[in-house]
């Protein structure tokens, strides 16, 4: 029979011995903290990020505003505490009960509810630019917000963490987020402006007053019903709170594009791609000295607001300098307060016929010219698995006859371009691809020549880059430089550029592009982008890409590369006309950006020649309207070498 009161005794013994151990282990983790070195709480974690002239354009994590806690108002500091930590002067780093309670109710619901952060812990996330989940990551936490409550003051550590916090649209701290929401310093913050901005950090994206208005103030009476039932603030006043409509300035002195972020998030993606010490992106801070062009960026935004529709469609663009292969501009959607995802970063779409022009590159290498020719009629393939695939073009227009490549590619042909795919072997166009410097792993499948797999825009820049520069492997990069605060360079990239490519075929293929607005090409079809004539004034290669749910354009010369693709996130089609608006948000911007510069177009090289060809036909003709055709010497068409005799 068992001795309860010997097993009791027993297990008092054992449950003492283990508290004690845990003290002892807590003391120890305090006291090592200690004897470490001090971590810089007004250095750790600052970002600046330059653009192309080197003008400071963001700050990130801190701000150069840094604001002394006296000069910050209490109600912001009342507000912050109170929602956040409200027994941050108590604990010391970690609030225990309330870390068992969070991970009682996480049980208890079967998933995770909510989090014990306190302010020590957060202050600690918000000194680093990057921050995973792991389980190393949360011991490093751990012992860095022990390091943070042994060295400095909790004054200290309040006034670190409201100078580093994320309050949305860019702002970070709260000096830079009281001008940019109310225009007016910490100092002069009302309660009801102090429990908006207090109630941000939860969520920045969704609880900024600029995003979501009423999620905001909805989230501020939260945070005053916090400091309501901690009796910071009387019944009285709390009633008294968001009776009227809060006044939301929403400004910055400079640099107010409503795409901007995109860019930012970008640079900040590349940065942790780099191969720099993690230990110098922590404890050092950095500027980082970026490709944008803030004309450019302000040029696209414009051009996108002119031209889009008031409806959900959204849209994606990047701006590349061909000759460094640097990114002078970049969006990722419409508006960056209403929608923080980066589509020409994140996501992947159908290319559609914008990827035709490296299939007749891969032609244009086998031995093919521009003069060569597919029957242009409707077509059923018979494939080695024995199924069938019948692509059509679009508006089922066809010539019914024998086309050039030349024309195929300025009306876009779909039958001449799985005709040469197949021609080629479904492998080459695969090949080529990589060739160009696009990572993404395609599949040799009849329809990839018409663009059916799904590319991200950002890797997609990519080869039409090393097309643009005249056959170069460029680096498509954001940052061109990096230096800690002290002005030691941590990064710089190299210059380093090498020929991939033949550029006798380059310059053929990217004279073949500019017939997407030649009017000697108005046939039995136009050319796609023909609208456009009218409005461009220098030269440029073109290349259009319609899929169900995508739109795209690719236009380039020496001087310039812009991608620009639009479309609806969830892939369903988006309202009529935004082919034609794809096209004209690319116009605008490549010739408002490119206007008084000095543009320049390829050289012919010296073994290749231009003839006067029928422009649908190639065929040598005397008299009527003609087209300039490229051939490497010796490859001309037989029938005009004769002619010619």
């Amino acid at each position: 029979m068992i001795n309860i009161k010997k097993f009791l005794k027993i297990g008092t013994k054992i449950s003492f011995l283990f508290l004690i151990t845990i003290c002892l282990i807590i003391f120890g983790l305090y006291f090592y903290a200690f004897i470490s070195p001090s971590i810089s709480i007004k250095t750790n974690g600052k970002f600046f990020i330059y653009d192309k002239d080197e003008k400071l354009v963001y700050q990130g994590s801190s701000s150069s505003e840094w604001i002394n806690l006296e000069d910050i108002n209490p109600n912001m500091i009342n507000a912050i505490i109170n929602v956040e930590d409200k027994k941050f002067y108590k604990h010391r780093g970690f609030d225990y009960l309330r870390i068992a309670k969070a991970m009682y109710n996480n049980i208890k619901s079967g998933y995770v509810m909510e989090g014990a952060s306190t302010i020590s812990q957060q202050y600690v996330k918000n000194l680093y630019l990057t921050f995973d989940k792991t389980w190393k990551r949360k011991i490093q936490e751990a012992f860095l917000t022990l390091e943070l409550e042994v060295h400095y003051t909790k004054d200290d550590i309040l006034e670190g963490y409201l100078n580093t916090i994320n309050f949305g649209q860019g702002n970070y701290g709260v000096e830079n987020a009281s001008k940019y929401y109310f225009n007016k310093s910490a100092k002069d913050l009302t309660l009801e402006e102090a429990c908006i901005l207090a109630g941000i950090p939860k969520s920045p994206a969704y609880y900024n007053p600029i995003s979501n208005y009423d999620l905001s103030i909805k989230r501020a009476k939260i945070v005053a019903q916090c400091m309501l039932n901690n009796n910071v603030i009387t019944e009285e006043e709390y009633n008294s709170l968001f009776q009227n409509q809060i006044e939301i300035y929403g400004k910055r002195e400079n640099n107010n594009l409503q795409t901007l972020m995109y860019y930012q998030d970008a640079v900040l993606d590349e940065l942790r791609s780099l191969n720099i010490p993690t230990s110098l992106i922590e404890l050092g801070g950095l500027r980082i000295y970026t490709n944008l062009d803030l004309n450019i960026q302000e040029n696209l935004e414009n051009s996108i607001k002119n031209n889009m529709k008031d409806d959900s469609t959204q849209v994606a663009a990047i701006y590349v300098d061909p000759e460094t292969g640097g990114i002078n501009a970049l969006v990722g959607g419409r508006n960056y307060n209403t929608s923080q995802y980066n589509r020409a970063t994140k996501s992947k779409r159908q290319v559609g016929s914008t990827i035709k022009p490296f299939l007749y590159y891969t032609a244009l290498t086998n031995g093919l010219t521009m003069s060569s020719t597919f029957l242009s009629a409707p077509t059923t393939f018979n494939l080695s698995n024995d199924n069938n695939y019948t692509p059509s073009n679009y508006g089922n227009i066809y010539a019914n006859k024998k086309i050039t490549m030349a024309a195929a590619l300025a009306y876009s042909d779909n039958v001449f371009a799985v005709k040469t795919h197949l021609f080629l072997g479904e492998d080459a166009l695969v090949k080529t691809m990589k060739t160009f410097g696009l990572k993404e792993e395609l599949k040799p499948i009849p329809s990839l020549a018409l663009g059916t797999m799904e590319i991200n825009m950002l890797d997609y820049a990519k080869p039409y880059t090393t097309l643009a520069s005249g056959g170069y492997d460029k680096d498509v990069h954001f940052i061109n430089r990096i230096e800690d605060l002290d002005g030691k360079v941590l990064y710089e990239r190299k210059k380093e550029e090498k020929l991939i490519l033949n550029y006798n075929y380059v310059y053929i293929l990217n004279e073949m592009l500019t017939n997407a607005c030649n009017t000697d090409f108005i046939d039995y079809n136009s050319p796609t982008a023909i609208n456009l004539k009218g409005r461009l004034t220098h030269k440029y290669a073109i290349k259009t890409g319609t899929t169900d749910n995508d739109h795209w354009i690719v236009g380039f010369n020496k001087n310039a590369l812009l991608l620009v693709w639009t479309g609806m996130d969830d892939n369903s089609s988006s309202t009529s006309g935004y082919s034609k608006i794809t096209k004209n948000i690319w116009a605008d911007t490549i010739e408002e950006s490119l206007k008084e510069k000095e543009v320049k177009w390829y050289e012919i090289p010296q073994n290749v020649i231009g003839l006067l060809l029928d422009p649908v036909t190639g065929e040598y003709i005397t008299t009527g309207k003609n087209t300039m055709y490229y051939f490497i010497k010796g490859t001309e068409p037989t029938y005009y070498v004769s002619a010619n005799k």
